[in-house]
Order: structure tokens, then sequence, then C-alpha cells
């Protein structure tokens, strides 16, 4: 009886997702123990050690260093070297090319701490990005730093390290524009108290936004001018696309703790092919042009196929991922809309997928989910 409450204790205590300073510590720490050049001030690596984390590599003492971000190493340098300034930084991009994911990396690494995060919404409220109270407090003692709840924003500041906020043009622009005296004056006034926060060195904000949501609120020009934006593209080659997702699908698999194998590279060659095929419009060769779909059909939406087809394949297979395990992975990722989209659909099936030599398996699957 004891040994299976242990057992469930365990199971609530392990973490769904570490954070990536956790995930990363022994690269994060062989680094920093390598790490002979100049720091700026409250960062826990230079910048030449962050963008060695960002984009993998080997160590003088032989430690491996994983790839975080596969694509052009400049965009990490310039990212990188923004935040030494007193410029904040703004990733943009479509949906799936890495935003979220470089943010949290590039937080862990500069201030080995992740989760000083912002999510932005259409219900964002400014106290999100300020600071909220605790009523109970407020009510007995009216206000007071004790009744005070720092945000994340906030925090950052106290504390010299970098502010993650996500999706920030889906934020209200009378929100946004909170933003400004942060980022110019680096001060959060508290005029409730007559009093206010002062930015300790160290502390930055790296923002993430994308063009393609919609309800997408622009940035005023005067919040514009206070950040570098870096443009994060979608891999530009078949081979860096394949390498992601099989990267990330491995990643997913050991969280998850999914039994199964890790697909094999032309199985995920395959679904990145459906993916890249659609979202450009044209066949890989060029020869025939396709109607695209309305979803975005994006490097994530992928991996979220193959991890889903692993998990099919590990609980209701053999292991092994084939094509009815990420058949109705491909169709719930393209077929957004319920009419437009299946007709995009079936057309690339019976133009495209049915012709391919060695597809046939893939088109029998998807024709009998679609």
């Amino acid at each position: 009886m004891s040994t299976s409450v242990n057992n469930t204790h365990s199971a609530v205590a392990a973490a769904l997702r570490e954070t990536a300073e956790k995930q990363y510590a022994a690269e994060l720490a062989a680094l920093a123990k390598v790490d002979d050049r100049e720091r700026p001030p409250k960062w826990n690596l230079s910048p030449w050690a962050v963008v060695t984390y960002l984009m993998g590599g080997t160590l003088k003492d032989g430690t491996e260093i994983s790839a975080k971000y596969v694509g052009n190493r400049r965009l990490m340098e310039i990212a990188v070297a923004t935040l030494a300034t007193d410029r904040a930084l703004l990733l943009l991009g479509v949906p799936g090319t890495a935003k979220s994911w470089v943010s949290e990396h590039i937080a862990a690494a500069i201030s080995g701490d992740s989760t000083l995060m912002v999510q932005g919404t259409a219900g964002t409220p400014e106290e999100a990005i300020r600071y909220g109270w605790n009523y109970a407090l407020l009510l007995a003692k009216g206000p007071s730093r004790d009744a005070l709840v720092p945000g994340p924003v906030m925090r950052g500041m106290a504390e010299g390290k970098l502010v993650r906020f996500e999706e920030l043009t889906r934020v209200p622009s009378e929100v946004q524009d909170t933003l400004i005296t942060i980022l110019s004056e680096k001060t959060l006034p508290i005029p409730e108290l007559n009093s206010e926060t002062r930015a300790v060195r160290g502390f930055n904000i790296i923002a993430t936004a994308n063009d393609r949501d919609r309800g997408v609120n622009e940035l005023s020009s005067a919040l514009k001018r206070r950040f570098n934006a870096v443009v994060l593209p979608v891999p530009d080659t078949m081979d860096d696309e394949v390498t992601i997702v099989h990267q990330r699908v491995g990643q997913m698999g050991r969280s998850l703790a999914l039994p199964g194998e890790l697909p094999a590279m032309e199985e995920i060659r395959r679904v990145v092919t459906i993916f890249r095929e659609l979202r450009d419009g044209k066949t890989l060769d060029g020869k025939s042009k396709l109607k695209t779909p309305s979803g975005s059909m994006s490097t994530a939406e992928a991996i979220g196929v193959v991890t889903s087809g692993m998990a099919l394949a590990s609980h209701f297979g053999d292991g092994t991922l084939r094509a009815a395990d990420v058949a109705s992975g491909i169709l719930g990722a393209i077929v957004k809309d319920p009419v437009q989209d299946k007709i995009v659909m079936q057309e690339y099936l019976e133009t495209v997928v049915k012709e391919r030599d060695g597809w046939k398996d893939l088109y029998r699957a998807c024709r009998e989910v679609l």
C-alpha cells in the first residue's frame, strides 16, 4: 500500500515539462565553466556563450552543446547583442518559427530563469504588466508595499533579469503602451504609494509576435522604437526542417515518456514534405501548383503531428511510426475549414500523394480518415 502511495506521489511530483534552465542545466554549467569572456552586468554567460548554447557546438573541454535553434547564426548574434544594450528585443515570424522556444532559451542562458513571463491575449489586463494587489491586505491596511503583488515585469526590473512577453500583438494597444515608460525610462511608477520601481542593470524584455494571428493589434510607433526586431524565418531547406522536427519530437517523446522508438527520418520527411508543399503552394520539384489551406502549416504543426503519431504507435501499435499513425494528425493540421480545406486536401491526395512512389500507404490511410 505504501509503495503504491509513494509511486503516486512521485508521478504527481514529476513535471510534465521542465524549464529550459533545468532541462539543460548541465550544458549551462559547462558553458559557465569555460566561459572566460566579458559578461554584461547580471548575465550568467557572455554573449558568445549564449549564442553557443543556442546554436550548439563542442567546447574546448570536449563537452557537446546541443543546438536549440537550427538556422542562421547571425540572427541569434543580433538578438543576443540587442539584449546587451538598452533596447528590448522583438522576435517576429509566422507561427511555428520557434519564437517562444528561442526566447525561453535566451532567458535561461542569460538570467538562469525563463519563468518571468507575460502571456499576451486579447484579455491581458494592465495589471499583468505592472502589479496587482492583495485585496485582503489592501482592505485591512490600505495601499502599502505589503499589499502590493509584483508582476513578472516588476520582478524582472527589481532583480535585473530578462522578462518574456509572449504574443505582444494580441494585447490591446492601450495595454501594450504600458511598456513605453518601462522601456524608455526603465522605471515603473506606483502612484498609489507615491513611489516607483527602478530597473536594475540586467533587466530587459524579449517579446514575440506574429502577423498571421487574427485580432492582431499593431504596435504604436512609440513602442516599436523601443524594440529591435529580429525576424525568424521558416526553415530554409527541407533538411533543416526535418532536423528540427526530429530533434523536438525526440525531446517531447522523452518528456512525455512515450515508450515507442523515435520515428525514422524518412517518415518525418514525408510529413515535412506535405507541410512544405502546401505552405508554398507547389510541389518540391516546382512542376505542379497547389492550393494552399487556411492554416499556417508551420514546423510546430509538423512536430505536433509526428508526436501525436508516436503516441498512437506506442500505445495502440508496435511502437513503430507508420502512415496510419500520422494520417489523422495531418488531416487535423490541414483541414481547419471543413469546406475549403477539405477540397484542398482531397486534390492534394489525388494529384500528388496517390502518384508519388512509395506513398501508397499514406494515401490509403488519409483516404480512410478524410
